[in-house]
């Protein structure tokens, strides 16, 4: 088994460890890493196509229907176009979103990266993401990549998680130590 594909496991992984070794073995690993990228991106950003995703009661046909257009409009590669509509097609697309994870994840490990998932209260600009990047890129020793989530209910400052180390520094989880800590003064 290569290091990539012991990544990941489960339907998500052995969906994204299809896709990525077709991408790898036809030369397009770059293409459609980016495109994997972008319909993350449009995932996270969309409600409706996260409901289209997740629907059991919308028709197989008319999610891969959906997620044609939509990939079609996006100008996705031919790769990740047959591979949604074979996601689609075995009513997969609930798992869709964890696909794209694992597939970054064995990308990041054929690369020599690191993957971090930073979650904020709000949206990070990208000098903000530079800075971060560097300073996990330091302190890690190597290439890291990051991942953004929004999550408001943290209140303020962030989570980072890297692999299965994770620092939370959230407002929301200091609160809740404090609240803990005061539990035994009464």
């Amino acid at each position: 088994m290569s290091a990539e594909a012991s990544v990941v496991s489960g339907i998500a992984g052995r969906y994204a460890t299809a896709l990525f070794e077709i991408a790898r073995d036809s030369g397009a690993l770059d293409e459609v890493a980016a495109d994997v990228a972008d319909l993350g991106g449009m995932i996270e950003q969309s409600d409706d196509l996260d409901r289209l995703l997740r629907s059991p009661v919308i028709a197989a046909e008319d999610q891969s229907r959906g997620m044609a257009a939509l990939l079609e409009k996006a100008g996705a590669s031919k790769v990740v176009c047959n591979f949604v509509a074979v996601v689609a097609q075995n009513r997969r697309l609930f798992a869709l979103r964890d696909m794209i994870r694992a597939f970054r994840a064995m990308l990041a490990a054929h690369r020599g990266e690191v993957v971090a998932e930073v979650t904020s209260a709000h949206s990070l600009n990208d000098g903000q993401l530079a800075k971060i990047k560097a300073e996990l890129a330091a302190a890690m020793k190597t290439e890291v990549q990051v991942e953004t989530a929004v999550n408001e209910s943290i209140l303020g400052g962030m989570i980072v998680k890297i692999g299965s180390r994770m620092v939370d520094s959230s407002l929301r989880t200091k609160i809740q130590n404090l609240r803990f800590a005061m539990r035994g003064v009464e």
